[in-house]
């Protein structure tokens, strides 16, 4: 793999660590069956997966994205000392869009692991990889509308990092990537400017930390 993108993040609470080396089994466990599926994957793109094989082909997208430079998914741990230290909690990825020097991230957490404010340690994470690492100048961020859990949670560290809330896009996330159609999604937007004006102490972020 390409060494474009760290490898490994630490933040205080939390291990990142690329999602395509994941294993397909463990993950289809939580993908297919976990406890609260149907709802964590309500305002997402993708249902619960029916077959490992659909897993395995979700990974093999990962690894060829991240091979490409075009995008870093991430498994999202919990760093040992949390409850649930070492299990997956979720995912997360920075798409980059390099002509427009523009990332964007997304997030989902299984139902077990809502409520502890990993969303906005994790999206520090992520914009301090944005730009310190990668050199991108804006972050974009978007939620499906009706997603109220999600709109808190981004409107949290949106505001704290400086940044602003773009509008609404109509017909701009896919409501299903298999039966199509689309729903409409508020965006956000964080520069680099604003990032470094408002991140206060730097993010406690360790990229590719020696083990």
């Amino acid at each position: 793999m390409n060494d474009l993108f760290p490898e490994r993040i630490e933040t205080e609470r939390l291990v990142f660590e690329p999602m395509y080396e994941v294993d397909v089994n463990v993950l289809y466990e939580v993908c297919a069956a976990d406890e609260g599926i149907e709802v964590v994957t309500e305002y997402m793109p993708w249902d619960p997966h029916d077959t490992p094989k659909e897993t395995a082909e979700f990974l093999k997208r990962q690894a060829d994205q991240w091979e490409d430079g075009d995008s870093a998914g991430y498994v999202v741990r919990p760093a040992d000392g949390e409850d649930g230290g070492g299990e997956i909690a979720g995912s997360t990825a920075l798409h980059v869009d390099w002509d427009k020097r523009l990332g964007t991230i997304g997030l989902w957490l299984r139902k077990g692991f809502w409520g502890r404010g990993y969303s906005g340690e994790r999206a520090g994470a992520l914009l301090a990889v944005a730009f310190d690492h990668l050199d991108l100048e804006v972050v974009a961020v978007t939620h499906m509308i009706g997603n109220e859990k999600s709109r808190r949670a981004i409107e949290a560290y949106v505001d704290r990092f400086g940044g602003r809330h773009e509008g609404l896009l109509r017909n701009f996330e896919p409501a299903d990537l298999e039966t199509g159609g689309a729903v409409d999604a508020h965006r956000y937007t964080i520069s680099a400017e604003e990032f470094a004006a408002n991140r206060g102490e730097p993010p406690a972020v360790t990229f590719d930390p020696e083990t």
